[in-house]
């Protein structure tokens, strides 16, 4: 009977993991972090953990580069880079393994001069798993000096001697075993331009507006982000009037507005997942708008005001331009200090100017830049 129940419970978790991957990736994706680490410390999510490593071997970087990468639990290192697939030069992946095996072993110093004999051994026998599925043979030699040399006590003896006959006399035969070097993948993986996405905000940015979204108690790196920001529409680019934010802009949804504004260096903004619509006239409802001022070196840390009265949260008017209530302004889109913040908290929970730039209720300011992006889920 108890065996039955074992295995009615395996095809269980088997259809679980079936349906979470073929019907909530978005959720998987959002969760990414906690998925693959939670998927690893059972043995029976065998498909969470491919779908997990069948990522994470196109875009390595979301783990390595994480903060979370040196409390990776040891199965999850191993299975990532016994893969044939790993996009990562060999070389990287020897230094990430040997800053994963240091951080499990406290008294170790990540300077390799500064370990003892006593301490090497140490660093081996947590290494044990990973040692044997680097590609030291696939490495040319000034890698194997520069990075596997400091640490060629963790090496087994007879292989240092191998990776230096290799490199000195290629001709002559060697005992250890040559794995073969990774497949490099044919498809190219997505071109990331160099030129920064935005005139007003930096990724840092993106990914605390992409958290606030997500109503994260914990700020989104900047690797994990979830969205794509779709630039719509740039001031400089565009124009500055309503028109020109109308054109592009009407009935389209899930928006962040980023402004820059003139002379103080402030960025404000807002999301506005349900859009404007120039046929309409009056107030919206919206439970999930917010508008926000975003720190930078000008201001110490950003705000969030979240909508408060979500029955009139968005103004549409063919008149004017953007409007979050009274949270938020852009009379005509324009430079003429035509747009204001008003001095009232009934509509949005914060201001998201200083107190003190109000004048008689209203905080009023002119516009260098602004942008509007279309928020869409990345797919990996």
């Amino acid at each position: 009977m108890l065996v039955a129940c074992e295995l009615i419970l395996e095809e269980l978790v088997k259809y679980l993991e079936i349906f979470l991957i073929e019907s909530n990736a978005h959720w998987l994706r959002l969760n990414f972090v906690r998925i693959h680490q939670k998927s690893f410390q059972n043995d029976k999510l065998l498909k969470l953990q491919e779908w997990c490593n069948d990522i994470l071997v196109k875009y390595p970087n979301k783990i390595f580069e994480s903060e979370e990468f040196t409390s990776l639990q040891e199965n999850a290192l191993v299975s990532l880079i016994k893969r044939d697939d790993l996009q990562m030069e060999e070389v990287k992946i020897w230094n990430y393994i040997i800053k994963w095996g240091i951080a499990q072993n406290s008294e170790l110093s990540s300077n390799p001069e500064d370990l003892s004999n006593e301490n090497f051994l140490a660093l081996k026998s947590t290494l044990k798993n990973c040692l044997p599925l680097v590609r030291y043979f696939q490495m040319p030699g000034g890698d194997i000096y520069d990075h596997i040399q400091p640490y060629q006590q963790i090496l087994e003896k007879n292989l240092w001697e191998d990776l230096v006959k290799r490199h000195m006399t290629p001709d002559r035969p060697i005992s250890s075993v040559v794995l073969p070097p990774r497949v490099i993948l044919t498809q190219e993986l997505p071109h990331r331009s160099t030129e920064p996405f935005s005139n007003v905000i930096n990724e840092e940015h993106a990914a605390e507006i992409a958290s606030w979204i997500d109503k994260k108690a914990d700020t989104y790196s900047m690797t994990n982000n979830p969205y794509e920001f779709k630039l719509l529409f740039r001031g400089s680019r565009d124009g500055f009037t309503r028109d020109s934010f109308w054109n592009l802009c009407d009935k389209q949804k899930n928006l962040v507005i980023v402004i820059k504004v003139k002379d103080t260096d402030e960025i404000l903004g807002g999301y506005n997942p349900i859009g404007w619509d120039k046929a309409l006239y009056g107030l919206k409802s919206c439970k999930e708008s917010f508008t926000f001022s975003l720190k930078n070196c000008a201001v110490q840390s950003s705000i969030l005001s979240r909508v408060k009265d979500t029955v009139n949260a968005i103004h549409c008017s063919k008149n004017s331009g953007l409007i979050f209530s009274c949270s938020l302004y852009m009379y005509n889109s324009n430079r003429n200090n035509r747009c204001y913040c008003y001095e009232e908290t009934s509509f949005y929970e914060k201001l998201i100017r200083e107190k003190s730039t109000y004048v008689s209720s209203c905080s009023f300011f002119s516009v260098e830049e602004y942008e509007i992006f279309q928020i869409h889920e990345k797919t990996i």
